[in-house]
């Protein structure tokens, strides 16, 4: 139920998701420290022993995507995270590993990678409670853990693509801008 319910944030009695989002949030943030494709494999990995420990759940409660279970949304979020976070190398710290928890928090403010984070949990939240196009078709038609999992799989890779692709435009758009000024 720990794993499940992500340290039990899904017990949350409003917005389980959302609650279970921020805190997966906060729990992948360290995990950047060292690297974005950390995360991603965490995620994927994760995701896999979610669809089995999900599917054993669900056998044993005969209920299909309770609202308490946010393993899902861990691994929605932490692939939007890694995705809209990939290439910024700045975030890991290869050097000195041993650097604190307030540095770290430190790069990711002044170097505006929260902005990133941010965006990347928002983005993840409107594609998994929207569910657009085949995000909707799993979550309707895939049944048991792989069901509960890959909806927010696929919603947290089309939110970190989204992610990318809202940066670009955002730094295409202030270029121009500054080109213009000066």
């Amino acid at each position: 139920m720990v794993f499940l319910s992500v340290l039990y944030s899904g017990k949350s009695p409003k917005a389980p998701g959302t609650a279970g989002s921020a805190l997966s949030v906060l729990l992948g943030l360290p995990i950047l420290l060292y690297s974005a494709q950390t995360l991603f494999l965490l995620a994927c990995l994760l995701g896999i022993i979610a669809v089995r420990e999900i599917d054993k759940w669900e056998a044993y409660s005969k209920k299909h995507d309770e609202k308490w279970i946010v393993i899902d949304e861990l691994v929605g979020v932490w692939l939007a995270m890694s995705i809209v976070c990939y290439g910024n190398y700045s975030l890991g710290l290869t050097s000195d590993k041993s650097a604190d928890m307030w540095r770290f928090m430190s790069i990711l403010w002044h170097e505006g990678y929260f902005v990133h984070i941010v965006l990347a949990f928002v983005l993840f939240r409107v594609f998994d409670i929207w569910k657009p196009s085949i995000i909707g078709r799993i979550d309707r038609e895939l049944k048991g853990g792989l069901g509960v999992v890959l909806d927010d799989a696929v919603a947290g890779v089309m939110a970190g693509l989204a992610g990318i692709l809202v940066l670009f435009v955002c730094d295409e758009t202030l270029s121009i801008i500054t080109a213009q000024v000066h």
